[in-house]
């Protein structure tokens, strides 16, 4: 039996007010793991979490959200992170959404407060930060309140429920534009379905060894509201690199050190061209008469000239 979004919308309203207990929360969450959620339960806990969350009216704004589900378990530094502000740096808008790490040492809120950051849920000052800045960065617990309730419970039962894939469908500022990494070809095709009933305009992506973004140890796969196609490093005009290659490190610090030396320009050449794709990728769902190639040239410039780098100490400094 599945439940319609109207079900599951009611369910978290529920869930919210405290009408269940942990028991019974933890019986809803395996009984959904069990079978797989669908497109339509998953639409409704997320109606129920922005609904009782806090929203960001910043859609007279063209921006773009680039985050991926978790999860994976490769524990990869912060390529969507660094991804945004090579996007931003080469002068379109982002409103990136995040939390601290799931599924690595190290998510985009670990790196953004080890550099001093302050996260904020003000309307005014995240409206001004993409004003001036070009992006600015929404700390998902500041406005999703409804993750709390069911925190203790998926604490508890230490496996992945639909709530892991949860995160970047409950972006507060409900931006116009989206790239949304998924671990496997099931969850990307969940997230794709999904994206069709919203109508926003959309790209998917799965790596093929298992990677929630473009990890170029392999070819991947993107789904838009345009087409869906498998690309290869070397279409991209990139090299295929290893998987130790985007290790994220042991500890939150490691982490930081690889963010910071790829906008510095004096990471690897594989760490460079992982960003260098997955910010590609996020600027062709912006430009949709581009071709891959071309894009890939201009994230290239954003980070080789400086302007990724420039536009992070911007951000770092409003938002400090």
């Amino acid at each position: 039996m599945t439940l319609t979004r109207e079900d599951t919308h009611n369910i978290m309203l529920n869930i919210i007010k405290e009408q269940y207990n942990e028991h019974q929360i933890a019986a809803l969450l395996m009984a959904i793991q069990t079978r797989g959620v669908t497109v339509d339960e998953l639409l409704g806990f997320r109606d129920g979490l922005l609904e009782t969350g806090k929203y960001i009216n910043i859609e007279d704004m063209n921006t773009l959200d680039i985050v991926g589900t978790g999860g994976d378990g490769k524990n990869t530094f912060n390529i969507s992170t660094c991804s945004a502000f090579v996007i931003a740096g080469a002068g379109y808008k982002v409103s990136k959404h995040g939390n601290g790490g799931s599924s690595s040492v190290s998510g985009a809120s670990n790196v953004l407060q080890g550099h001093g950051v302050k996260f904020t849920d003000d309307e005014s000052k995240l409206r001004k930060c993409l004003d001036e800045v070009g992006i600015c960065y929404l700390h998902a617990p500041l406005f999703a309140y409804g993750m709390k309730f069911v925190g203790p419970t998926r604490k508890a039962l230490g496996v992945p429920t639909c709530f892991n894939l949860l995160g970047p469908l409950v972006n507060p500022a409900h931006p116009k534009n989206s790239l949304h990494g998924t671990a496997n070809q099931s969850q990307l095709r969940l997230y794709t379905n999904i994206h069709q009933k919203l109508g926003d305009n959309y790209g998917v992506i799965t790596s093929y060894d298992g990677y929630d973004e473009i990890s170029l140890t392999s070819g991947f796969k993107i789904c838009t509201n345009n087409f869906e196609k498998v690309y290869t490093p070397k279409e991209l005009g990139l090299n295929y690199i290893n998987q130790s290659d985007i290790y994220g490190g042991e500890t939150a610090a490691e982490a930081m050190k690889i963010f910071d030396s790829v906008l510095e320009g004096t990471a690897t050449e594989a760490q460079k061209s992982v960003v260098i794709a997955n910010a590609a990728c996020g600027i062709s769902i912006m430009e949709k008469n581009l071709s891959m190639e071309e894009t890939v040239n201009i994230a290239r410039e954003s980070l080789e000239s400086g302007k990724a780098l420039a536009t992070f100490k911007k951000f770092v400094e409003f938002n400090s």
